[in-house]
């Protein structure tokens, strides 16, 4: 590749199969905490921080900082525990990874996790160790479908937002790549349809319909 290119992943949905291991945590959480959680209030939160989740779901006003980071606390610790169990990985991410890197893509990850879920995910991911920078829910302020964690991503990779790619699965996180000026890649993961997709420029049902040449050419369009 004679040009920069850049792939940015987001992580849940997209790099780790984690729907039924975020759903298990939020469950396990809120029912230790005596706290109402259903299947559509957990959609919802796809591509939000999980203390803006806390805050939007149970705090009313009335839930302190600290309450709420206790909170948000035991659950990644619960989710992480899931994870390393029996990690999740989607098919086909590390032939894709493999593949962008020897075409010579940067690649990043953009999500609204935490560091800490972020690195577990590297550290089991294969080919994980290729990935070039990550930014997390504990690098910004603001969720998607802001796109302060893809700005952020592209400007680690030193690679402008125009020659980036970011591969995604809900909404929230389409929206928020073409906020930052971005090709979006909708990838169809557990819990989501093409349906919800829709304003990507291109839909996947798989990680391994994507191609080095087929991204390239998405971003020159």
């Amino acid at each position: 590749m004679l040009k920069p290119y850049a792939v940015i992943f987001d992580m849940d949905g997209v790099l780790v199969d984690s729907y039924e291991a975020h759903y298990q945590s939020w469950s396990q959480m809120a029912r230790r905490n005596e706290l109402p959680l259903t299947r559509e209030q957990f959609e919802w939160s796809f591509g939000r921080t999980s203390r803006e989740t806390i805050a939007a779901l149970w705090g009313d006003g009335e839930l302190s900082e600290e309450r709420i980071a206790a909170l948000d606390s035991e659950k990644e610790e619960r989710y992480r525990d899931i994870i390393r169990a029996d990690f999740p990985a989607m098919e086909g991410v590390g032939e894709l990874i493999q593949a962008l890197t020897d075409a010579g893509f940067s690649m990043a990850i953009g999500s609204s996790g935490p560091a800490a879920n972020v690195a577990a995910t590297v550290e089991f991911l294969p080919h994980g160790e290729l990935l070039n920078a990550r930014v997390t829910g504990d690098d910004v302020t603001r969720g998607k479908p802001d796109p302060q964690v893809f700005l952020l991503a592209a400007e680690k990779l030193g690679v402008p937002p125009v020659r980036c790619a970011v591969v995604e699965d809900a909404p929230a996180g389409i929206t928020a790549a073409h906020a930052a000026g971005m090709v979006a890649i909708g990838l169809v993961s557990t819990g989501r349809t093409a349906e919800e997709l829709a304003d990507a420029e291109l839909v996947v049902q798989h990680l391994n319909e994507l191609t080095p040449e087929r991204i390239a050419e998405l971003i020159d369009r």
